[in-house]
């Protein structure tokens, strides 16, 4: 079952999503809403230590490529805002603004 946002942002876990592999790290998303990283953190991609109310994760794994994710990791909360830290080299970690965020089915 998905989780659903709503006016007061109820939500049903599943299990799409809750664990991502980048580059040289990986992240899992506890059934609390925190999230925990393990290995390379040269970039900082593995400092999720203080996020909340996330429903989804995503790492960036693809070390070379120019038009994808490197070494940087998102989760998306449960407010539909998203955090991100990481390699930043192209802006990619530049998520303050964005809200109103949901994931796609």
């Amino acid at each position: 079952m998905d989780y659903i946002l709503s006016n007061n942002l109820n939500r049903k876990r599943s299990a799409n999503k809750t664990i991502a592999a980048g580059c040289r790290h990986t992240i899992g998303l506890k059934s609390d809403g925190t999230v925990i990283a393990a290995g390379d953190n040269k970039y900082g991609q593995c400092n999720v230590s203080g996020w909340f109310n996330i429903v989804a994760v995503a790492a960036g794994n693809v070390h070379m490529a120019r038009n994808t994710g490197n070494a940087h990791t998102i989760g998306l909360k449960s407010d539909g805002t998203v955090e991100a830290v990481g390699w930043n080299k192209h802006n990619q970690c530049d998520v303050n603004d964005w809200c109103d965020m949901k994931r796609l089915l």
